[in-house]
């Protein structure tokens, strides 16, 4: 993915549009439990991108307060009219990154999965692609990711450490 493709999004009603003004950090393909109930799927393909790279060009989400397995809660930005799950912002990383909902992309074709996460909970009828890390739960980050994106996440880690700070969570 080049920074001249334009990836852009938006909800069903298209009350909300917004745009992602470089290419996601990482994107991660996840088949928690959690993910199958709160997309109603069998996954959620979520892209990594810092908060201030993602512009709301029409309307505004609404954050929706929602449980997660690690009971840290996130935040699901969500259409306040058709209710469409746009972004999240998962308690780890706080509002500074953003999980954009790859299913919204005008494109998502644009934004394949580097990597399938939490596979032990996989529905057993899907069948994952050849050639794509896959992880009965997680990855390290630093063995997985390109350096351009360790790179882009390590100037957000003072802001995300803060983030953690005033909420009694540790640095990471």
């Amino acid at each position: 993915m080049t920074l001249t493709e334009d990836l852009s999004g938006g909800c069903d009603c298209r009350s909300i549009r917004y745009r992602l003004n470089r290419p996601p950090m990482f994107v991660n393909c996840c088949h928690c439990s959690w993910c199958q109930r709160e997309t109603g799927s069998a996954f959620a393909v979520n892209a990594m991108i810092e908060a201030d790279e993602l512009v709301c060009v029409a309307g505004t989400p609404d954050l929706v307060e929602t449980p997660s397995e690690s009971g840290l809660g996130q935040q699901i930005a969500r259409c306040p009219r058709c209710r469409v799950a746009l972004w999240s912002h998962y308690a780890s990383a706080g509002p500074i990154v953003a999980f954009v909902r790859v299913g919204t992309l005008d494109a998502p074709e644009r934004c394949s999965p580097d990597a399938h996460i939490f596979t032990r909970s996989k529905l057993p009828w899907v069948q994952l692609p050849e050639g794509v890390p896959a992880f009965e739960i997680f990855y390290e980050r630093e063995t997985l990711w390109p350096a351009a994106s360790l790179a882009r996440r390590g100037a957000l880690l003072p802001r995300i450490n803060a983030y953690r700070e005033q909420r009694g969570l540790p640095p990471i």
